[in-house]
């Protein structure tokens, strides 16, 4: 079958624009920072209708356009089948990501890429069985077809590179299936009740990564299975599972979470996370089914504080998963905030080694601890998807208390800025951070649909060569990192094309 493309003029995406003064606008693309007491809510953004940049490219029932730096992918079926639309239609991406992984795994690691490739056959060939197996394999097929060759077992190791570098091996080396590495990735908020404007969830997060990987976390993907859920999510090429965590299910269930870093744990006979979220969105019908199955075969990979809620009754959870302890907090009246630390004192002390983090506002964890609360507090009564967008796009900084100093320690996080004197036990000026902004709120769950901003959620541009020239300790990765321009905010939908 030949991929089909076409422009679709009547493909109606919602692309959100600000409607405030520019004076405004320019305080908004430096994080809109808002001092602590300061009355109402922000300024409120217009809505206008825009068509995909470039052409439509179909291949059988599925289908990917792109959109303000985002790719958008819509892919149903069967296993086989859909991981066959997803490979062929997303094969440019894939080829890239696999350059990419190809150069920096052996820089990072002191391991080729090869070598994560055969552990990943090594530990989970055997546990992933069936669906998931098949789809894996077809997005290879699917890929291969479009002249990106691939195996199954290089789409295997793809989706459990999280896993396999940053838990597995760090254990080999040490000995253990743990060393404590500190993962900071992400900020998130979900609130519900009297936080919110309507009374309804309202739930943001943005992705931390490393440039470098993080560049290709710009894939929405629209997935309408033979069986189980229809789903959207944030995710990677090659990936069945969001790994950076934002979705919606059909069944009235949303969710995202942040890493919880200083963890240690690990357990290489069970099941890797990338599997159990998948199924867990998939198939589950309640928050509780989707904790159970999280919960099934937990190899403690990737562990994360997850930020759930159901759309239809607006009750919302956060569920924190390490190895050996795991929690559950649920209101129907409140808000659960992500930063990177465990709020369970059994977690943070017994698999995290106390997470010094917590309560030091010099770094990460502990300011965007304090900073998301207090603009949960702040705009109690107010929070919709206006106000979070606002607050995924804060850069104020508690601990030198400036209302616009982007930097590690802001919600909209920035490390390529920030030189680190205070926490030495970072590099200066890496270039790893934020690089996207999502919103969801109960009326937007329900139509599987949620507003993003590509590059990040304050629309501060990175430029790539600029950044080389300031930072040439980091020129290895020159040549593989990207510009991120500034795009706009953009609503994508499921079934935005018949």
């Amino acid at each position: 079958m030949r991929i089909m493309k076409r422009t679709c003029l009547g493909l109606t995406i919602l692309l959100l624009v600000a409607a405030a003064a520019a004076a405004a606008a320019l305080g908004a693309a430096r994080g809109g920072a808002v001092a602590e007491g300061a009355a109402g809510p922000p300024a409120g953004v217009a809505q206008a209708v825009a068509t995909p940049s470039g052409e439509i490219a179909h291949y059988g029932e599925g289908y990917r356009f792109d959109s303000n730096g985002w790719i958008y992918l819509h892919i149903e079926g069967q296993p086989y089948e859909r991981g066959f639309q997803h490979g062929r239609l997303l094969a440019p991406e894939l080829a890239e990501t696999m350059r990419t992984l190809n150069y920096i795994t052996m820089n990072d690691t002191g391991q080729t890429w090869q070598y994560f490739i055969k552990a990943a056959t090594r530990l989970w060939t055997k546990k992933i069985q069936g669906e998931y197996l098949q789809e894996i394999k077809g997005i290879a097929a699917g890929a291969t077809s479009a002249g990106t060759p691939l195996t199954w077992q290089d789409v295997l190791a793809l989706n459990g590179e999280m896993e396999l570098t940053g838990y597995w091996y760090p254990g080999i080396l040490s000995g253990a299936y743990s060393d404590g590495v500190d993962k900071t990735h992400c900020s998130a908020f979900i609130a519900t009740g009297s936080y919110t404007k309507d009374g309804k969830v309202v739930m943001a997060h943005n992705d931390w990564d490393h440039f470098v990987t993080g560049q290709f976390a710009n894939v929405i993907i629209d997935v309408q299975p033979a069986s189980g859920h229809r789903l959207i999510m944030q995710s990677f090429p090659g990936c069945i599972a969001s790994m950076t965590d934002y979705f919606a299910t059909d069944a009235g269930l949303m969710g995202t979470e942040t890493t919880i870093g200083n963890y240690s744990g690990y357990d290489p006979k069970k099941m890797p996370e990338f599997y159990r979220m998948r199924k867990a969105t998939q198939y589950a019908d309640t928050l509780d089914e989707w904790v159970k199955y999280m919960r099934a075969d937990n190899n403690g990979g990737y562990a994360n504080s997850w930020l759930l809620a159901n759309a239809d009754s607006g009750e919302i959870m956060r569920f924190e998963q390490g190895l050996k302890y795991q929690s559950l907090e649920r209101t129907s009246d409140g808000f659960y905030v992500g930063f990177n630390g465990a709020t369970d004192p059994k977690i943070r002390n017994l698999e995290c080694g106390g997470d010094s983090n917590f309560y030091d506002i010099r770094t990460a964890t502990g300011a965007r601890r304090v900073r998301l609360t207090q603009l949960m507090n702040q705009y109690r009564g107010q929070i919709d998807a206006e106000v979070a967008k606002t607050i995924l796009a804060d850069h104020y900084d508690v601990y030198l208390e400036k209302a616009d100093n982007p930097c590690s320690r802001t919600v909209d996080g920035h490390y390529e800025l920030d030189p680190f004197q205070y926490w030495q036990a970072r590099r200066p000026y890496s270039p790893q951070g934020s690089v996207d902004g999502k919103v969801m709120d109960s009326a937007m769950a329900k139509k599987l649909s949620f507003v993003a901003r590509w590059g990040n959620a304050s629309g501060m541009p990175f430029d790539a060569s600029a950044f080389f020239l300031a930072h040439p300790q980091w020129n290895y990765l020159d040549g593989y990192v990207k510009d991120r321009p500034t795009q706009p905010w953009t609503e994508f939908k499921a079934d935005a094309v018949q």
